[in-house]
């Protein structure tokens, strides 16, 4: 995929294997995303680590929950990931993932959600 930022989002049995291998912005921007913003990112969001996850997905229900709720004109997927990530852990038995995709390009970047 030729792009400058790539975000992976996975809710899926073993989805977390994928760790295991391989000026857009107003003035409003705040300095930290605008760098995070500027460095090429290949990132990896995932339900899951190496086990089956639930067909009912806590994951992607605070996923979407977050992300409809979000009030932040610029949110960086590694904030997004945050944000949730404990209240997946209490309800569920899954261990969401969020990281680099080892291999890719990946330069310390990261996808900037944006807020329309």
């Amino acid at each position: 995929i030729k792009s400058k930022h790539t975000l992976l989002i996975a809710d899926a049995c073993f989805s977390g294997g994928i760790f295991k291998t391989r000026a857009a912005f107003g003035a409003d921007a705040d300095l930290a995303v605008q760098k995070l913003y500027e460095l090429p990112s290949r990132k990896a969001m995932t339900g899951g680590t190496l086990t089956e996850v639930p067909d009912q997905s806590v994951f992607m229900d605070y996923l979407v929950r977050r992300l409809f709720e979000n009030q932040l004109k610029y949110l960086p997927s590694e904030k997004l990931f945050s944000s949730f990530r404990e209240a997946v852990l209490n309800n569920s038995p899954v261990v969401p993932q969020y990281g680099t995709i080892q291999g890719t390009g990946d330069e310390g970047g990261d996808f900037i959600f944006i807020k329309k």
